[in-house]
């Protein structure tokens, strides 16, 4: 078992390096589906090509994936409940309004709608955290988890209300573009704003993975274990929630992979969040770059990110079903 683990940590570190440098040659210039390197000495196209656009949003496609998989893993454990993934607290609809209010009032202009996204994506957070504080129902993860369904549905009618009064010609296909996600935008400028604070998202989050096997018990037998669970927990909602909602800012809605990835995590490395966290940090990262790079190189026109993320993790969750041999008793 030992030699088995030690292959799987093995590729979990080395497919998503080899990946990354094979995906700086996948596009279509100068012809479909690969660059060849020989190219980036002789032609200055294909070098800017590679460094200033294909760089910055692998960069960004792998981080992404990091950050939604890490979240919806501590989500799942702190909550206790396997369907949780990282938007269900406000986050992505809050910032799918933001986008829209953005893009219905200011334009598509890249930072306006950034900076609406992440603002409207912790007013998401904010509310259900508030609200849950003045619910009187359950305990205070039940409570959490039904004010964020509420808040979420809030937020999803008032995306419906801009799609309803956005210009049919102009900005409704920037907004229903904008939920579709995408990374077709970024830049380096882009990537360089938020890379601090989710570097630092992704580092709490990886430095107290030890302490999410404890924060997955019960509060009484967390606290007499010695955990400070109403601080802990709280620190690991808001860096979850923080990654989350800066990477939605700048890539839109991207469904699917802080759902099912830290189930797989879970099947390759076991439930213990000290290995199941770092592996779902490389298989989401993995998963997106892969989905991102069949985007921008299939077809002359670019797919949106969310529809192949949406695609293939459903698929991964009809085969995890299917394949799963658990039997439940009725």
């Amino acid at each position: 078992m030992k030699k088995i683990n030690g292959w799987r940590v093995a590729l979990l570190i080395a497919v998503p390096l080899i990946l990354l440098a094979l995906s700086l040659f996948i596009g279509r210039y100068p012809k479909p589906y690969w660059l060849p390197p020989n190219l980036l000495f002789n032609d200055e196209l294909a070098r800017s090509l590679v460094l200033n656009l294909r760089l910055p949003r692998l960069v960004a496609a792998f981080l992404l994936g990091m950050s939604l998989a890490s979240a919806g893993a501590v989500m799942q454990m702190l909550f206790r409940n396997p369907l949780v993934e990282p938007g269900f607290l406000g986050v992505t609809q809050g910032a799918a309004f933001g986008a829209g209010l953005s893009i219905l009032l200011v334009g598509s202009l890249p930072f306006a709608i950034g900076s609406s996204a992440t603002i409207f994506a912790f007013a998401g957070l904010a509310f259900s955290y508030l609200l849950a504080r003045r619910l009187h129902y359950g305990g205070w993860v039940l409570r959490l988890v039904l004010a964020g369904i509420a808040v979420s549905a809030l937020f999803s009618s008032g995306v419906g209300v801009l799609k309803y009064l956005a210009d049919p010609t102009r900005q409704l296909p920037e907004i229903v573009f904008w939920l579709l996600g995408g990374l077709y935008a970024v830049t380096w400028s882009d990537l360089l704003i938020v890379l601090p604070f989710v570097l630092i998202g992704l580092a709490i989050i990886f430095l107290m993975r030890w302490r999410l096997n404890v924060l997955a018990l019960s509060d009484e037998t967390a606290f007499s274990l010695g955990a400070s669970v109403e601080r802990e927990r709280l620190l690991l909602l808001i860096a979850a929630v923080t990654i989350t909602a800066l990477m939605v800012s700048i890539a839109g809605i991207v469904g699917w992979v802080g759902l099912i990835i830290p189930h797989i995590a879970r099947r390759l490395v076991g439930p213990n969040a000290a290995r199941a966290i770092p592996a779902a940090m490389l298989l989401g990262g993995t998963f997106v770059v892969i989905c991102d790079d069949i985007a921008r190189s299939l077809l002359a026109g670019e797919i949106p990110l969310g529809i192949l993320t949406s695609l293939f993790g459903a698929l991964l969750f009809i085969i995890m079903m299917v394949a799963n041999k658990i039997k439940v008793q009725r």
